[in-house]
């Protein structure tokens, strides 16, 4: 009822897409200045919106991108554009919002998705699915999804004992390293959608 290799192969690939290490200093510069209990929670919110996009995707993926006459490489390169506008406030330190919404919001944009729940994992998702022709198949798919969120959540949650340390000009520090990351990952996903376009048309 488990299939090893299925649950190792798609448990990597996301891990390489989805880079708990490198979604640390995201992370930590957007929860900046909150409470500590805020950022934990918002550490399960963005985990728990990321795995609800991806389940959904898991699904019912493919029809909805049919149904929306929305291609792949589309959905590449609107994610790549969310990201860049993040991480040019990032690096220009224009981060905050409304207080009302602001911790709500970076739970879900753009640390649910695009950040966890981005292009790249939908899409590995959708094909592993797609692949997985029998029961354990099925079971090792959604075991490797599940397991992936899981590492996603501890990786961020005890992230937090960062910030005690490299107080407050360290965060000033993380997060312009962290949005010039986010810029670098942002321009690479907007490439490779449209160099998929070009190679499809």
């Amino acid at each position: 009822m488990f299939d090893v290799a299925v649950f190792g192969s798609l448990f990597l690939t996301l891990f390489v897409i989805m880079d708990p290490p490198g979604i640390t200093p995201i992370f930590l510069a957007l929860t900046a200045g909150r409470p500590a209990k805020v950022q934990r929670r918002m550490a399960l919110q963005a985990v728990a919106v990321a795995f609800g996009v991806i389940a959904v995707f898991g699904v019912l993926g493919q029809q909805i991108l049919d149904y929306l006459h929305v291609s792949v490489p589309a959905l590449m390169i609107a994610g790549g554009l969310l990201l860049l506008l993040i991480a040019l406030d990032l690096l220009t330190g224009k981060t905050d919002e409304p207080t009302q919404t602001k911790d709500v919001n970076v739970a879900l944009v753009p640390l649910g998705m695009p950040l966890l729940a981005g292009p790249g994992a939908i899409v590995s998702v959708i094909l592993a699915v797609q692949h997985a022709d029998s029961v354990a198949s099925q079971v090792s798919v959604w075991t490797a999804i599940l397991a992936m969120h899981i590492v996603l959540w501890l990786t961020m949650r005890y992230s937090l004992l960062i910030i005690r340390v490299i107080k407050d000009g360290g965060v000033v520090l993380v997060t312009r390293l962290a949005g010039m990351m986010l810029s670098a990952i942002a321009v690479q996903q907007i490439i490779n959608g449209v160099t998929q376009v070009i190679r499809g048309s």
